[in-house]
C-alpha cells in the first residue's frame, strides 16, 4: 500500500510550492507525485491528465494525498464523478493539513459522503464568489474608461501604414513580418479597414466557377459537429479509453448537474459521439443502471446526427 501524491494549480503564473511544502515529508520519503499544472478546477478530476495517471497506476489499498481538497476538486459535481472511481478501485483519499486531515474521504459510508459533498458545495461556492468578483472588478474598470486586455499589436499609424502597403501589393506574410506579428493579426486589420475583398481559402473557387456560387456557402460537413449531453456513468467509463478524441471532447465538455447525478455536455463531431457509444457499451452491459445511461447515450446521439 503506496502513498500517492496529487497537485495542481489553476494557471500558468501560479506555482505549487505551498501544496509542496505540506506533502514535504511525504515527498522526502519518495512518494510519486502527480500533477496537473495549469488546469483549471473546473475541469473535472476524472478528465485530468495527471490524476488519470495516477489512478492508471495506482493499486488496491493505495491512498492518494493532497495538500487541501480544493487541489482536487471544487464542485459538487466533480465529488460525484470521483468518489465512485476510488471506491471501486479501493484507494484512499486523504487531505494533509486541516480539520479534515484524519479523515478518509473515499470511506464508503453515508457520513462521509455527506461531509465531502457539504465540503465541495462550499469549495464551489467559493470558486463562484471569486469569479463574480472578477468579473465586477472588470465591469467597474471598464466603466472608468480603463482599457484590458492585451495592448493592441499596431498603433494607429502603423495600421495605415500596413493598409496601405497592402493595396500596393505587399503581400500578408511579407507584412507580417516586417510588423513583427502573426498572418491572421494582418488579416484582422485588412479586414477591419476593409481592404481585403477575397476570400481567405481560394481552394474553394474551382476553375469556371463563380462568386455566386461561393457565396451560397460551403457544402455540408461530412462530419457534422452536434452537442449531445453525455451521461455522468458513461462519461466515467469513458475516461480512461485510449481513443484521444473522445478523451479531448470529454475534457472539453461542461458538466451539467440534475439532481443527484450530472452529464457532460459535449460538442463534438458525430464521428466521435459513435465512438463514445462504442467504447462504453461493453462496460455499461454490466449493470441495470449502466444499460440505462447507454440507452439514454444512444438515442441522444441518434436524435443529434438526424438533427444534423
Amino acid at each position: 500500500m503506496a502513498d500517492l501524491l496529487y497537485l495542481r494549480h489553476s494557471t500558468d503564473k501560479q506555482t505549487d510550492a505551498r501544496q509542496r511544502h505540506a506533502l514535504a515529508a511525504l515527498l522526502a520519503a519518495g512518494a510519486p507525485a502527480y500533477e496537473d499544472p495549469a488546469t483549471s478546477s473546473r475541469v473535472l478530476s476524472v478528465h485530468r491528465a495527471g490524476f488519470k495517471q495516477l489512478l492508471d497506476e495506482a493499486a488496491v489499498g493505495d491512498t492518494i494525498r493532497i495538500a487541501d481538497a480544493a487541489r482536487l476538486f471544487r464542485s459538487v459535481a466533480d465529488i460525484i464523478a470521483l468518489r465512485p472511481v476510488l471506491i471501486r478501485r479501493g484507494l484512499h483519499l486523504r487531505v494533509e493539513s486541516g480539520l479534515l486531515s484524519g479523515i478518509d474521504l473515499a470511506s464508503d459510508d453515508p457520513g462521509t459522503k455527506m461531509m465531502v459533498s457539504v465540503l465541495a458545495a462550499v469549495l464551489e461556492f467559493q470558486r463562484d464568489m471569486i469569479s463574480e468578483n472578477t468579473r465586477e472588478g472588470v465591469a467597474a474598470a471598464e466603466a472608468a474608461g480603463k482599457t484590458l486586455g492585451r495592448p493592441a499589436a499596431l498603433d494607429e499609424g502603423e495600421v495605415v501604414e500596413l493598409v496601405e502597403a497592402y493595396r500596393e501589393g505587399a503581400a500578408v506574410k511579407a507584412l507580417a513580418r516586417q510588423y513583427g506579428i502573426a498572418p491572421k493579426t494582418v488579416r484582422r486589420v485588412l479586414d477591419a479597414a476593409g481592404a481585403r475583398d477575397v476570400p481567405d481559402d481560394l481552394s474553394a473557387l474551382d476553375e469556371g466557377e463563380d462568386q455566386d456560387d461561393v457565396a451560397d456557402g460551403p457544402a455540408a460537413p461530412a462530419d457534422p459537429v452536434a452537442v449531445v449531453d453525455v451521461p455522468g456513468l458513461v462519461a466515467e467509463h469513458l475516461a480512461d479509453v485510449a481513443d484521444d478524441a473522445v478523451r479531448q471532447a470529454l475534457a472539453d465538455g461542461q458538466t451539467i448537474r440534475r439532481g443527484q447525478g450530472y452529464s457532460v455536455r459535449v460538442t463534438a463531431p458525430v464521428s466521435v459521439h459513435a465512438a463514445m457509444i462504442e467504447h462504453s457499451a461493453t462496460a455499461l452491459m454490466q449493470s441495470p443502471a449502466g444499460r440505462k445511461a447507454h440507452r439514454i447515450h444512444s438515442d441522444r446521439v441518434t436524435s443529434a446526427r438526424t438533427a444534423s
